[in-house]
C-alpha cells in the first residue's frame, strides 16, 4: 500500500496516521503484516524503511534496518501485492506548532522504556518566560532600588575615605576604585549572567549539575580576581607615575598587596551571594537576569570600597614598620591560583572561560583604569571634592541597566537556539537607535523600560545623599539638570551599545555572557566620571560653585 506525500496541519487525523504507523512498528499490522517501522526526522517529517529484497538479510532488530529516504513513488502496480514499500507521512509543521507536532510524533514512536525518552525529552530547553513592559519593570524595580541605594552607601563611604592618610599620600589608590569597583561588572555580574543563562535553559536543574557549576564559576572569578587585581596594581603605578615622573617601590608593593587582597576576597564574598540570588530567582519563579546582576552591584560597590580602604590603610601603617607585610600578602593569594585554576579545569564551561575569557576581563580593567585616571586628577583638586560621592552612583546605575539588558538579550539568543559562529555569517547591519529602543520585539521593550528607571532612580539617590548630608555640592537646579543630562546620555550610548555588541559577538561565535558585560560595564565606568568630571568643571565655569557642603 502506498501514502500519497501530503501537507497537513489536521492533529486529528495526524494522532490516527501515527497509530496506525505505531501499530506496524511493534508488528500489530496496520499496513499489512510484517510492515516496516517509519523513521522519524527531527523536523516532524517521517520517511520510508525500505526492506531488502531477501528475508534473510532482514536484521532482527528494528534499529537496525538499512534507512533510505525515498524522494519519488515508483510505478510498480504489477508487484503490489508482494510486499509492501514504503510508508511516506511528511507533516511540517508551521514555526508556531513545530514543538507540539515534534513531541507528538516522539511520542508516538517511542516504546515503554522511559529510559530511552527521558534521555530525548532533556534535550528540549525549557520555554521562555512571558513578559510584558509591566512585569519587566517590577521585576527590575526592586533590585534596581536596592543597587542604587548600595552605590549611594559606597559613595558615601568614598566622600569620606577620600580625605584619609593613605588616599592623600598614596593617590594613585584613586585609580583603583574605579577598576576594582569595576569587578563587579567584569566577574560578579558574568557570573550572573552566566548562571543565569544556565538555570534558564536546564542546566542546574539537577543538584549534581548544580553543584558542579558553582564549584567551576567560583574557582574561575578567584583567578580572574587575582589576575585583575594585580594587573590593575600595575596600571596604577604606570598611571600615576608617568604624569608626575615619581616612582616609590614601597607605595608600589602597598598598591600591589591592597589591590589583590581586595579583588580577591570582594569576589569570594560577591560570588556566593550571587549564587544565593539565582537558586532562589528560580524556585520562586521570577528571570534571575532581572535580579541577578543589580543585586551583585548593590552589595559590589559598598563591600569592594570599604575593604579597599580598610586593608590599604592597615597596609599603609604597617609599610612604616615592616617592609615584608606588603609582599607576603601579595604572595600568598598569588600563590592560590593554581589550586582555583585546577578546580575551573573540572568544569567544561569554565575550563573555556578559563583559557579563552581573559581579553574582555584585561580590556575592561584597562579602559576603568583610564576612568580611575580621571578621578584622580579631578577629586585632587579642591574645587571638584564633591564629585567623589556623586561618582560610584552615576557609574554604578549606568553599569546595573546596561548589565540587565546585556544578560536579557544573551538569555533570549540562548533560549531560542539562534545559531552561533555560522560558517559564513550574513553581515548584520548595524542597530539603529530606532530600533534600539522603539523596535516591537522583547529585547526593545525591556530596553524602554530600564531608561525610563534611569531619571526618577537617579533624583531619588541625589535626595537620599543630600538629605544625609553627603558630599560637598549643593542640589541646585542647575546642578540636577547638568547631573540627569549626564546620565541619561550614559545609558542611552550604553544599551544602543550593549543591543550592536551582544548581537555582533554571537554572530562571531562568542558567548556573550563572557564577553560581553565587562565591555559595557567599563564604558559605563569612563562615560559616566568623564561626563560627570565635564559637568564639574562646566558648573565651575558657569559660577555654580558650593564645596564646603559635608564638610
Amino acid at each position: 500500500m502506498y501514502w500519497k506525500k501530503k501537507q497537513t496541519n489536521n492533529k486529528a487525523l495526524l494522532n490516527v496516521l501515527l497509530n496506525r504507523i505505531k501499530k506496524d512498528f511493534s508488528g500489530g499490522g496496520g499496513f499489512g503484516e510484517g510492515a516496516p517501522p517509519a523513521f522519524h526526522h527531527s523536523n516532524g517529517s517521517v520517511h520510508p524503511v525500505i526492506l531488502p529484497d531477501s528475508p534473510e538479510e532482514v536484521p532482527q532488530t528494528p534499529g537496525e534496518y538499512e534507512l533510505t529516504e525515498v524522494t519519488s513513488i515508483p510505478d510498480r502496480s504489477d508487484q503490489e501485492n508482494e510486499r509492501p514499500d514504503m510508508v511516506v507521512l511528511d507533516c511540517r509543521a508551521n514555526a508556531k506548532g513545530q514543538r507540539e507536532e515534534d513531541a507528538l510524533l516522539e511520542n508516538a514512536s517511542q516504546s515503554n522504556e522511559s529510559d530511552d525518552t527521558s534521555t530525548d525529552q532533556s534535550l528540549v530547553p525549557p520555554a521562555p518566560l512571558k513578559e510584558t513592559s509591566f512585569s519587566i519593570g517590577l521585576q527590575v524595580l526592586f533590585p534596581f532600588l536596592l543597587a542604587g541605594f548600595g552605590t549611594v552607601a559606597a559613595g558615601m563611604v568614598l566622600d569620606i575615605v577620600q580625605h584619609w592618610t593613605v588616599f592623600t599620600e598614596v593617590t594613585e589608590v584613586f585609580i583603583l576604585v574605579p577598576a576594582l569597583l569595576g569587578l563587579k561588572g567584569n566577574l560578579e555580574m558574568t557570573l550572573a549572567s552566566r548562571l543565569s543563562t544556565a538555570a534558564n535553559i536546564g542546566q542546574m536543574d539537577t543538584a549534581k549539575d548544580m553543584w558542579k557549576m558553582i564549584m567551576g564559576n567560583l574557582a574561575l572569578i578567584q583567578v580572574q580576581a587575582t589576575v585583575v587585581g594585580f594587573l590593575a596594581s600595575i596600571a596604577a603605578v604606570i598611571f600615576g607615575w608617568i604624569p608626575e615622573g615619581n616612582f616609590k617601590m614601597g607605595h608600589a608593593v602597598l598598591l600591589c598587596a591592597s589591590s589583590v587582597a581586595t579583588a580577591f576576597i570582594a569576589s569570594l564574598l560577591l560570588g556566593l551571594i550571587m549564587i544565593g540570588v539565582i537558586i532562589a530567582s528560580r524556585k520562586v519563579g521570577i528571570n534571575p537576569d532581572n535580579v541577578a546582576t543589580p543585586i551583585a552591584a548593590s552589595l559590589g560597590d559598598l563591600i569592594t570600597l570599604a575593604l579597599l580602604a580598610g586593608i590599604s590603610t592597615g597596609l599603609y601603617k604597617e609599610l612604616e614598620y615592616n617592609d615584608y607585610a606588603n609582599p607576603m600578602v601579595c604572595a600568598f593569594f598569588v600563590a592560590l591560583t593554581p589550586i582555583w585554576v585546577l578546580i575551573a579545569r573540572r568544569t567544561p564551561s569554565t575550563r573555556e572561560v578559563l583559557y579563552s575569557g581573559w581579553e574582555p576581563v584585561i580590556i575592561a580593567m584597562a579602559i576603568s583604569s583610564v576612568g580611575g585616571l580621571i578621578l584622580d586628577k579631578t577629586v585632587s583638586n579642591p574645587n571638584f571634592a564633591g564629585m567623589a560621592v556623586f561618582t560610584p552612583v552615576i557609574n554604578g546605575v549606568g553599569g546595573n541597566l546596561v548589565a540587565v539588558q546585556a544578560s536579557r538579550i544573551s538569555t533570549y539568543l540562548h533560549m531560542n537556539a539562534l545559531p552561533i559562529a555560522e560558517p559564513n555569517p550574513a553581515p548584520r547591519k548595524c542597530p539603529t537607535p530606532w530600533s534600539t529602543f522603539f523596535g516591537s520585539g522583547v529585547n526593545s521593550r525591556s530596553a524602554r523600560v530600564l531608561f525610563l528607571l534611569v531619571a526618577p532612580g537617579h533624583l531619588v539617590f541625589l535626595y537620599t545623599i543630600n538629605s544625609m548630608q553627603g558630599g560637598h555640592t549643593t542640589l541646585t537646579s542647575v546642578f540636577v539638570a547638568f547631573y540627569l543630562a549626564a546620565a541619561l546620555l550614559q545609558v542611552v550610548i550604553l544599551l544602543y551599545l550593549a543591543d550592536w555588541m551582544v548581537n555582533w559577538m554571537w554572530h562571531r561565535g562568542m558567548d556573550p555572557d563572557n564577553f560581553s558585560i565587562p565591555y559595557l560595564t567599563a564604558l559605563g565606568d569612563l562615560l559616566g566620571t568623564g561626563f560627570l568630571a565635564l559637568c564639574f568643571h562646566v558648573l565651575w565655569l558657569i559660577g555654580d560653585r558650593d564645596t564646603d557642603v559635608g564638610d
